[in-house]
């Protein structure tokens, strides 16, 4: 049953990717979606929204941020076109390279120093990465922290005040059912009230599948 869903899925994305589409949202500095499908760019891990980055002469600048604006200022109001390159993550978004014209959004995210090449899983963006690293552009004015050791590092603090070291928070607010890992920006406002509804969850896969999202950072 599973194997037909995601058959269909991929079907219906096909369909969709025939034609670009102006209802584009920015979820975070790696993340769009697009006419109601939510794509993680494939190649690229941008800075996390609330993540600061090393700059020229010791200072810090707000990468996260800055990566958000920029694939907003790439992205809306333009016609957005997307393709699947890999499925589906863990998380019910599809793994694709998004467009506007001939423009690869997520290579200039990558050439312009707003994201890294996610080289773990593809090679496709790590020449561009290489020219943005010796032009010293963005992420890569100075030494900083990958997003994935900035993800990793966080989890690891919080999983040890999280009840059963599960530190994901299921919020439910206005915006509807809403968790924060412990990289959020608002990881440490959000207050679980279990007698609410609310709840802890040991993953993001889980929170997911019991239907509560990630947070919108960008518009």
């Amino acid at each position: 049953m599973k194997a037909i869903l995601l058959g269909a899925a991929m079907a219906a994305l096909g369909a969709t990717n025939l034609m670009a589409s102006t209802q584009v949202r920015v979820v975070d500095g790696d993340t769009l979606e697009v006419a109601g499908v939510v794509y993680r760019l494939h190649g690229i891990d941008a800075p996390e929204a609330g993540q600061t980055c090393n700059g020229v002469g010791g200072g810090q600048w707000e990468c996260g941020k800055e990566a958000v604006v920029t694939l907003e200022g790439l992205a809306l109001g333009n016609d957005v076109t997307c393709d699947n390159r890999g499925g589906m993550d863990l998380y019910g978004r599809m793994i694709g390279v998004c467009k506007v014209g001939d423009k690869d959004l997520n290579a200039i995210m990558i050439e312009t120093g707003h994201a890294w090449a996610f080289r773990r899983y593809s090679e496709d963006y790590g020449g561009l990465e290489d020219v943005a690293h010796k032009a010293h552009l963005g992420v890569w004015q100075a030494d900083t922290e990958t997003p994935w050791n900035y993800r990793s590092h966080r989890w690891e603090v919080a999983k040890q005040e999280a009840p059963e070291g599960c530190p994901i928070k299921g919020n439910i607010s206005k915006g509807g059912h809403i968790y924060h890992a412990p990289w959020s920006p608002w990881y440490a406002k959000t207050k679980v009230s279990i007698e609410n509804g609310e709840r802890w969850f040991c993953s993001e896969k889980e929170a997911v599948d019991a239907g509560w999202r990630a947070p919108y950072w960008g518009h």
